[in-house]
């Protein structure tokens, strides 16, 4: 089947996707990528790399982003990863030890919790609002508790889609250095704003060796690459550079990394990137365009202004987990907001996503789910 068409398996269109579509995968520029690398008939890139990651690709990667978030960015502070979760377990490795404390946002990408039971971490959920993670929430757990790291999604967070406030990351980056604790910042959608000022990753706002934020092309270029970037101050990153499994493995991807480079210096990802924002700005519009249509007495969200996902609070007496197999039977399914909390709680939420199917099946989607409601 055609991904992002109403032909969808078991005829179930699935809103919970948060994923591309096949038919957003640049398949032609990767191709026309991965062959001016082969023909360079230079077979370094096929070779272990250094721990960093490629020097050359680190300085083209460094001038893209510093030019699609016009601000500067050096190589000296970017180390290649294989996607932001091995990048969290490789932090949870190096900065934890069983049974530390760590805070997250609650709610939170439900996905990273499983990274942080593997290494049997005590998890204390701050609440999040409409401007982010409430400081107040945080200043109180700092009273209680003394954290390894703080886990958030700054940008369009996962899945609320709401962004923190400049304030409050100032705040933020404030009571990181009082407490000692570090940031490590999933900034997984930072480039993928459709309305709105730019918001820079938190590493680029300070020289805080407190900060570590996320990057990766899954989202940005296509998820099978398994390929992302770590921004921090240079004497973080060597940290991460004298892990045992980068010692061992030597860098990370240097396969893809050499790949992904050339796609860059072609011009395509900078073009991709903006085809991209005009195809979710326009999937975006025609979720809460369907969701103000069929379902406005049932739901309040907010419009997201980047990312995938639309956070939509249900009647307060509704279980979004028992309304799932009802939903399932007429055709729609999505993700229940329990499973963004640690505290099982957030039962009458779910999280819509836009980035996997086109207008017309979004639109679809959310009328059968009306009928639910």
């Amino acid at each position: 089947m055609e991904s992002g068409s109403l032909k969808t398996t078991h005829n179930i269109i699935d809103l919970g996707l948060g994923h591309p579509s096949l038919s957003l995968l640049p398949l032609h520029e990767m191709e026309k990528a991965m062959n001016r690398v082969l023909h360079r008939k230079n077979p370094e890139f096929l070779q272990y790399g250094r721990a960093l990651g490629d020097d050359a690709s680190r300085l083209i990667l460094a001038r893209f982003l510093s030019e699609v978030n016009e601000e500067c960015i050096t190589p000296e502070g970017l180390f290649i990863t294989n996607g932001i979760s091995q990048g969290l377990d490789l932090a949870c490795t190096l900065f934890t030890g069983r049974h530390d404390t760590i805070f997250v946002e609650e709610p939170t990408y439900f996905y990273a919790h499983t990274i942080f039971s593997d290494h049997h971490l005590n998890v204390i959920g701050i609440p999040v609002d409409d401007q982010g993670i409430t400081i107040e929430a945080l200043e109180d757990m700092l009273r209680v508790y003394s954290p390894a790291f703080l886990y958030i999604i700054p940008p369009f967070q996962n899945p609320t889609s709401v962004s923190l406030a400049p304030d409050r990351r100032e705040k933020l980056l404030t009571l990181s250095k009082k407490h000692d604790f570090y940031i490590l910042s999933d900034e997984a959608y930072q480039l993928l704003h459709y309305s709105g000022p730019l918001i820079l990753p938190l590493a680029s706002m300070a020289e805080s060796e407190k900060v570590i934020s996320f990057g990766s092309f899954s989202k940005i270029c296509a998820p099978g690459l398994r390929l992302g970037w770590i921004q921090a101050h240079p004497s973080v990153l060597r940290n991460f550079t004298h892990a045992g499994y980068v010692v061992s493995s030597g860098g990370l991807n240097p396969f893809t990394l050499g790949i992904i480079t050339s796609f860059i210096e072609a011009g395509y990802q900078k073009e991709h990137l903006l085809y991209l924002r005009e195809k979710y700005k326009k999937r975006a519009y025609a979720l809460s365009s369907a969701l103000q249509k069929y379902c406005k007495e049932k739901t309040t969200f907010t419009e997201p202004r980047g990312g995938f996902f639309i956070w939509v609070e249900l009647e307060s007496d509704c279980d979004a987990e028992e309304l799932l197999e009802r939903a399932e039977e007429k055709g729609v399914s999505f993700q229940p907001g329990v499973r963004f909390s640690h505290r099982g709680k957030l039962k009458n939420y779910v999280r819509l996503s836009f980035s996997y199917y086109d207008e017309e099946a979004l639109t679809e989607g959310v009328r059968r789910l009306s009928e639910v409601l």
